[in-house]
């Protein structure tokens, strides 16, 4: 890694910014690739968000924000342009500076899920998948799954009018393909946590263990820990699986790519 006056910028904006892993890791993935640049956490309170992008904006050296909670969907807002996926989320969590100076925002949440499971030998497509959360990252997961061409989706979260309204969003892009889940996850080819449970040992499962089968896939987001009870479940009866360190690295590899215009 360089750090010098021709050395770029990619700050990560969040608040709290103190657990985030992304500023080592994209930056030494930047300096594999051979780019002088850097990702320096930045701590933005809500209420400064609007102030601190316009400020950065007018720095030369930088290239563009990663971002963070809680600033995903006022990110989108700052943005001249949009990809069709942050658009469709009404979010964003990587922003670049393009070669006009308009600023463009596009959201790999959902893509990086996808890659750590493809990556772990899952079939995506014509897959019948139950999708446990409909917060932002479950709708940026769901979005991916039937781009990429995932026969249904089914949601399940506690929060009934979430689960409806991100159903009603996905059956308006992806026609006929999604619809309300429940805790049972019998009968699915791909079972995807996108919500916290597992990082507490008092969390309930995310679905219900007794009705997982072994030819199932069993995906989860969760880092710490990283066998999760439902990953360690699933493993237990045979299932293949991605923990979520499979998506925290599909998400640095595709933001590595934005950032180096590859995507």
């Amino acid at each position: 890694m360089r750090l010098d006056g021709e050395t770029r910028l990619i700050p990560i904006l969040g608040d709290p910014i103190a657990q985030v892993k992304s500023p080592a890791l994209l930056s030494d993935r930047l300096a594999a690739e051979g780019a002088n640049a850097i990702v320096p956490p930045v701590h933005v309170r809500a209420e400064d968000f609007r102030a601190a992008v316009e400020g950065l904006k007018r720095i030369g050296n930088l290239d563009g924000f990663v971002i963070t909670i809680p600033h995903k969907f006022v990110a989108a807002e700052v943005c001249d342009r949009l990809s069709d996926r942050a658009a469709f989320l009404g979010s964003a969590n990587v922003v670049r500076r393009e070669a006009d100076g308009a600023w463009f925002g596009d959201h790999c949440d959902g893509q990086g899920y996808v890659a750590g499971v493809r990556a772990q030998g899952a079939r995506v497509e014509g897959a019948a998948v139950l999708l446990i959360g409909a917060g932002g990252a479950g709708s940026a997961i769901a979005y991916e799954f039937l781009n990429q061409g995932a026969a249904s989706v089914a949601v399940h979260d506690a929060d009934a009018a979430r689960r409806a309204a991100l159903i009603a969003r996905l059956e308006a892009r992806f026609p006929g393909r999604a619809r309300a889940g429940g805790w049972s996850p019998k009968g699915f080819d791909l079972v995807a946590n996108a919500t916290p449970m597992g990082m507490r040992p008092e969390d309930p499962f995310p679905a219900d263990p007794a009705q997982l089968e072994a030819r199932q896939f069993v995906a989860d987001c969760v880092t710490r820990p990283e066998e999760t009870p439902m990953i360690l479940r699933a493993r237990a009866l045979g299932c293949a699986t991605m923990t979520g360190l499979g998506m925290f690295n599909g998400v640095a590899e595709r933001m590595a790519d934005f950032f180096l215009r590859r995507a």
